[in-house]
């Protein structure tokens, strides 16, 4: 793996919330119970007819790696679960390209797509997709109070989420964050803890520059097959 210039220190995170947000509860609950109805961008569907189509001559389990940014992470979970497969989701074309900058070889067992997951979750749900393993890391706070809804727990297509099934893992460098997940998570019957995160080797860029800056990374992690 060659360098990534832009790697520094990182700053912790600060907000002007106290505590999990007072509206929390009422913004997963009526998202909960409400359809979705966002029309779905032609990008998004066509990168989703691609990776029907790459899927469909697999075989073994469905892991998403969603936000994986230049696929760092996603390269360490193709080689965890070789025997997977592995589809890995950003927005952004850039981080995407760098990849391959970034690495001397590509996985065999990766799909890398550029596509909104507002739209690509409720197209695998509306699918019939169920996925072994589904990794959201990193960091997607949006630490103001006014951009709650903007955290994945609290938008629209976190329905989409526990639709989805497997084990989900979640980490952030901010503890509200995971802690509010959590609370998300127990409001739709799936009770999760949080926890502290260290390990010996970071999955990814984001890791590797907030231990550098001495901050705690948390995670929560949960089944929702049940």
């Amino acid at each position: 793996m060659k360098a990534d210039k832009s790697l520094g220190h990182s700053k912790p995170v600060t907000t002007n919330q106290q505590g999990i947000h007072e509206r929390l509860d009422e913004i997963v609950l009526r998202h909960l119970n409400h359809s979705f109805r966002k029309p779905y961008a032609d990008h998004t569907r066509q990168a989703f007819i691609e990776a029907e189509s790459w899927l469909a001559s697999r075989t073994g389990p469905l892991i998403l790696d969603s936000c994986c940014g230049i696929g760092e992470s996603s390269r360490v979970i193709a080689q965890r679960y070789p025997e997977s497969s592995v589809i890995a989701i950003d927005r952004s074309f850039h981080r995407l390209q760098k990849h391959q900058h970034c690495f001397n070889s590509l996985a065999s067992n990766v799909l890398f797509v550029r596509a909104d997951l507002v739209d690509f979750w409720r197209l695998a749900v509306e699918a019939g997709w169920r996925v072994d393993r589904h990794y959201i890391l990193y960091p997607n706070p949006y630490p103001k109070a006014s951009q709650v809804q903007r955290r994945w727990h609290a938008s629209p297509v976190f329905k989409s989420i526990i639709e989805l099934g497997g084990t989900l893992t979640v980490r952030s460098n901010w503890q509200l964050y995971i802690d509010e997940f959590a609370q998300a998570l127990s409001l739709a019957g799936k009770e999760t803890s949080v926890e502290p995160y260290p390990a010996q080797i970071p999955m990814s860029a984001f890791e590797r520059k907030y231990w550098a800056s001495g901050q705690k990374t948390w995670q929560c992690q949960v089944s929702l097959n049940a």
